[in-house]
């Protein structure tokens, strides 16, 4: 009996391993099957960074230190020292949080007026793909 259970864990399908297999999709939606909408991993790691960077510190009740809280500070005042402060803020929470999942290549934090956009280029480590991907929120007042 306990050759054949370890036969079993040796055969389990590529769909389960991390890199091959599909997450559930951010924000949670149901596709056109109605099933719960899926997507593959490179793109469900940016819906991680996404999630992290607009999330705030303390809306997760059981992480309250998770999150960036970019949202919080898109109206904030505008400044070179604010600018940079946001930047090592956000490059230290992709680090902390992520920082098994994705290599930081570049980081860019820019505020104007009520819009924050985020330009990162990244490479996703388990599949060592490289991605550009730009994150923006309005703020609404």
């Amino acid at each position: 009996m306990g050759a054949r259970a370890d036969k079993r864990i040796v055969e389990l399908p590529a769909a389960r391993t991390r890199v091959g297999r599909l997450d559930w999709a951010f924000p949670f939606r149901i596709d056109s099957r109605g099933r719960t909408a899926d997507r593959g991993y490179d793109d469900h790691v940016r819906d991680m960074i996404e999630e992290l960077l607009f999330t705030s510190p303390g809306e997760r009740v059981m992480r309250p230190d998770f999150g960036c809280g970019l949202l919080d500070l898109v109206f904030a005042p505008n400044s070179p020292e604010f600018a940079s402060a946001l930047q090592l803020s956000v490059q230290a929470g992709l680090q902390r949080w992520l920082g098994d999942v994705i290599d930081i290549y570049s980081l860019e934090v820019l505020s104007e007026e009520n819009v924050l956009r985020v330009h990162l280029v990244y490479l996703v480590r388990p599949t060592g793909t490289q991605r550009t991907d730009v994150f923006e929120r309005r703020g609404t007042q």
